[in-house]
């Protein structure tokens, strides 16, 4: 009796994950009002949010449906390299983004310059170059571990660090190698948006009106919002999962990580934003003409 219901929820949330985020590619897309850099890297933010999330539901609704948990290895190989590839894209596009407020908000008479179309798109190219070459580095390294016997990972998915711990070959490079990620890889773009952030906020307080500073302050919460969930879930996820014992928590965790984050983005991201909401309406009005211009088409002799 549980598994249709747990079926039927996490269907439910990929669905709308899904739907959330393409609708929000499809209304930066269609209005030309939202060709600027802060949009560009938000749609390419939701594309990677899709193909995140859809590294492991998938997956997870073929084990509730069929009630079988097995996976092949190749198959785990496979998942834990898009896993970390997306994790790690998702991580650097906030970063960009953070990047893109501080200039915004502290040299707003120079965005334009700094931010041109030319430099986003090197900045986009860079950032799939740096997660290919990441997510690549370690699905190799995993490829080199043995094991012992039929493992079960106390996942819902292929985790990286369980892996490592459940093999029976020397893991010292692996390990190594997991560390100088998290450092590099997490640590440093997390510097780098609370450095941002702390000259936007030190930029708000110059700002003489209250009205001003509400402005510029608004145009930075939906982002402060996904960088808190996109962190907090993930260092959950990782200290959790240190603890091998307690599996429960560790799967909630990852739970919150890779489905509920990437579903809640969108809304946040459109909930108080007028010039995203226009153009969801201008896309909606368009379909609704164009359906009735179709039906008007077939009624005709």
């Amino acid at each position: 009796m549980v598994q249709p219901l747990l079926f039927g929820l996490f269907l439910s949330m990929y669905l709308l994950t899904v739907l959330g985020n393409l609708l929000l590619v499809l209304a930066v897309s269609s209005d030309p009002h939202l060709h600027t850099p802060m949009y560009f890297f938000l749609s390419n933010l939701a594309l990677v949010d899709v193909c995140f999330t859809s590294t492991t539901v998938p997956k997870m609704l073929h084990n509730i449906w069929t009630q079988n948990k097995a996976i092949t290895y190749g198959g785990c190989i496979t998942q834990i390299y898009f896993f970390i590839l997306f994790a790690v894209l998702d991580n650097f596009l906030l970063t960009v983004m953070a990047y893109d407020r501080y200039v915004a908000i502290c040299q707003p008479l120079h965005y334009m310059v700094i931010m041109h179309p030319r430099l986003c798109g090197l900045v986009i190219l860079g950032c799939w170059v740096s997660s290919l070459l990441h997510s690549l580095s370690h699905s190799s390294m995993s490829l080199r571990l043995s094991f012992c016997s039929d493992l079960e990972i106390p996942h819902f998915f292929c985790e990286l660090y369980q892996m490592i711990q459940l093999a029976c070959s020397d893991t010292f490079l692996n390990n190594i190698g997991m560390y100088l990620s998290a450092g590099l890889v997490f640590c440093g773009p997390f510097a780098g948006i609370l450095y941002s952030y702390s000259k936007i906020m030190s930029t708000i307080r110059g700002i003489s009106s209250a009205q001003g500073k509400y402005k510029a302050f608004s145009t930075c919460a939906s982002h402060i919002s996904v960088v808190f969930l996109f962190y907090c879930t993930s260092i959950g996820v990782y200290l959790s999962s240190a603890a091998t014992e307690n599996s429960h928590w560790s799967a909630i965790a990852s739970v919150l990580y890779t489905v509920v984050t990437p579903m809640l983005n969108p809304f946040i991201y459109s909930l108080r934003n007028k010039d995203i909401q226009g153009a969801l309406r201008r896309v909606f009005l368009m379909e609704t003409m164009k359906g009735s211009i179709i039906l008007e088409l077939k009624k005709s002799p």
